[in-house]
């Protein structure tokens, strides 16, 4: 952290991390709304608080700052989830003839 701060790439990492959080969230959206459909969206809300927990408890401008991208991304996901379902309705992404959880 202190080459980060000494040479002000705080910032850059901190985007940079932000894009690739941003870049996994989109499938594994994909991949829980296939396997689990949108009644997961719970586990997502989950993640979010949680994270919002830890991002007020880590002191560090830079992990706390992370914490909150992964905490909103996570709730962002719910919407996403719901979104996916009707992108999968019109055909744009497979149905799972055989999803095995149900909720």
């Amino acid at each position: 952290m202190d080459f980060l701060t000494t040479h002000h790439l705080g910032g850059l990492m901190l985007g940079i991390c932000t894009f690739l959080i941003i870049g996994i969230f989109h499938p594994i959206v994909i991949k829980v709304e296939y396997y689990y459909g949108t009644r997961s969206w719970w586990f997502f809300l989950i993640l979010g608080i949680l994270g919002i927990i830890a991002c007020l408890w880590v002191s560090d401008l830079f992990w706390s700052s992370l914490l909150g991208v992964i905490a909103f991304s996570c709730f962002w996901s719910i919407h996403e989830i719901f979104q996916q379902e009707e992108r999968v309705r019109k055909g744009w992404f497979p149905k799972n003839p055989n999803r095995k959880y149900k909720f």
